[in-house]
């Protein structure tokens, strides 16, 4: 069965109107993601009708929205296929999602020493929390390097395991080059717990994780269709026992007294303060919506379009493309000599093209292909092959400026 892009374009309200007077062809997805008529419709009803706090109430409008706010863990759960619902924390993010790992899990774990095996294609998200540890506690960041085609061979990240390795931290897809990591195969090659920056990866592809065998796995909402502000990190059970609580405050606790306190179970126990309430139900209805289109659908349509990109990006001579390996996701970095990233951004918007320029909170990836900024286009199930044509012909209008 394939896509039908078109009917899934007339979801997307967004995708209607025009930019500078063309046509609006949306290619920064990796960033976020517009949101379909699906998800916008289930705010509005949740916050016109049935808009209540969670959790702390014995009212009708109280139950009604935890009730709706807590199937959102079934559907995220059903969405990865994890072993158990009660495994899925919610986050505010992926960004979120790790740190709590890293405040949670691994900073009370970690000794002066140990060490942290990262890839150098991740988001600062993935970077970030572990340069805490490594100020903080002593702890070492291990590096290993993609190959030149942005490849990242699952060996090569286990080459980096040694005796005092306690985390290996990777994406499941580059933001900056679709590179897609085969996570399964590095957690089958070890004992040592992985974590899966799942932000790109999980918008993409089916995800397993029943099969898989990763220890932490995390979403991020507003690049799956969803609001902003929502997410969620699936823990293993057995690791969620070795955790301390990240936040505290409401909820996170059964009893509280003056000399003592008692913590609620997991995930509870992780979810501190009044959460994203309507954010996560929002979630709840993209997550719906694609399984209800099937992920397997997307991603061999988002197949199509990166075949296309490549084809037609590879007809651009004086076009340098960041990372093109061959089974990576529908993401294009690219620079253009003489033309800084900003410069082909601002041109091609002006024909009603939006891409990324920047570093794409990819730093280190910036400097292993030796750029400081590249702009990005990054598709999604509503894109065309039509609007791959589009970008194709605004980055040669930009090379005939800057000829």
């Amino acid at each position: 069965m394939s896509l039908d892009v078109p009917a899934i374009r007339a979801d997307f309200p967004i995708l209607s109107r025009q930019v500078n007077d063309r046509p609006l062809v949306y290619l920064d997805n990796g960033a976020s993601a517009q949101k379909p008529r699906q998800v916008i419709e289930a705010i509005t009803r949740a916050y016109e009708g049935e808009y209540a706090n969670v959790h702390r109430g014995l009212h009708y409008l109280s139950n009604l929205a935890t009730d709706n706010y807590e199937r959102v863990r079934a559907i995220i759960a059903r969405f990865l296929n994890a072993p158990r619902e009660d495994e899925i924390i919610f986050t505010s993010g992926g960004t979120e999602g790790i740190n709590l790992v890293s405040y949670g899990w691994a900073a009370p774990q970690m000794q002066p020493g140990d060490e942290i095996v990262l890839s150098v294609l991740e988001h600062h998200a993935n970077i970030v929390p572990w340069h805490f540890l490594r100020e903080r506690q002593g702890v070492v960041l291990k590096w290993v390097e993609p190959e030149p085609d942005g490849s990242l061979p699952a060996q090569k990240m286990l080459d980096a395991v040694g005796p005092r390795t306690r985390l290996i931290a990777v994406t499941h897809m580059s933001n900056v080059t679709g590179t897609i990591v085969d996570v399964g195969a590095i957690a089958r090659g070890t004992d040592v717990p992985v974590l899966v920056d799942g932000s790109q990866g999980a918008v993409h592809m089916p995800v397993d994780l029943a099969a898989l065998g990763v220890d932490f796995y995390c979403i991020t909402g507003h690049k799956l269709y969803g609001p902003s502000g929502s997410g969620a990190i699936w823990i293993r059970a057995e690791r969620q026992a070795e955790m301390r609580p990240f936040m505290g405050g409401g909820d996170m606790i059964r009893t509280v007294a003056r000399d003592a306190i008692d913590y609620a179970d997991p995930p509870l126990r992780f979810e501190a303060g009044t959460p994203g309430i309507v954010n996560q139900i929002g979630l709840g209805a993209a997550l719906e919506y694609l399984m209800q289109l099937g992920m397997a659908d997307i991603a061999a349509h988002e197949r199509t379009l990166r075949d296309h990109a490549r084809t037609r990006l590879r007809e651009l001579n004086w076009l340098n493309v960041q990372g093109d390996a061959p089974g990576k996701g529908a993401i294009f970095s690219m620079t253009m000599q003489g033309a800084h990233a900003h410069d082909i951004s601002t041109i091609l918007d002006k024909q009603g093209i939006a891409i990324r320029a920047g570093s794409h909170c990819a730093m280190p990836l910036m400097e292993f292909y030796g750029i400081s900024a590249s702009a990005r286009a990054s598709f999604a199930m509503y894109n065309t092959t039509a609007e791959v044509d589009a970008l194709v012909e605004g980055l040669s209008f930009c090379r005939e400026l800057f000829a």
